[in-house]
């Protein structure tokens, strides 16, 4: 056996005001759950983008928790990557640059398809990538 899919993807913020909206108003992703000062959820195609505050999350839930979920989370920067063409790259490019996000890096990767790198709110590595960089 062997899993599917990755269903969810975890970043943490501080400032979760922020990450919500530079995911929302940025990113254009649909945000489906919020519990202010602990976390912030978003759409992305088949999957989910988790958005945590790392303060809140190491905690452990009450021994009467309706939704007992383990503490978990870290800090420091982390890196989640995007799926994207070639066309759509260049369309982010624009889309970050108008709304004033610096794209760090552009470039081919060696067995082909390219990358581009920036950083939300929270200095966390974004990247959108062509899916050929992995064969895919």
């Amino acid at each position: 056996m062997r899993p599917a899919a990755i269903l969810e993807s975890a970043l943490y913020a501080d400032d979760l005001d922020a990450a919500e909206d530079f995911y929302g108003r940025v990113m254009g992703l649909e945000r489906i759950a919020k519990v202010p000062g602990r976390h912030v959820f978003f759409r992305c195609g088949q999957g989910v983008l988790l958005v945590f505050n790392p303060a809140v999350t190491v905690t452990p839930p009450p021994a009467d928790a309706r939704l007992p979920v383990p503490p978990h989370g870290t800090r420091g920067r982390g890196h989640l990557c995007f799926s994207a063409t070639a066309a759509e790259i260049e369309d982010w490019k624009a889309r970050l640059a108008a709304q004033g996000v610096t794209v760090e890096a552009d470039f081919e990767w060696p067995n082909g398809g390219r990358s581009i790198y920036f950083r939300d709110t929270a200095g966390n590595s974004i990247e959108f990538a062509e899916p050929r960089i992995w064969g895919l």
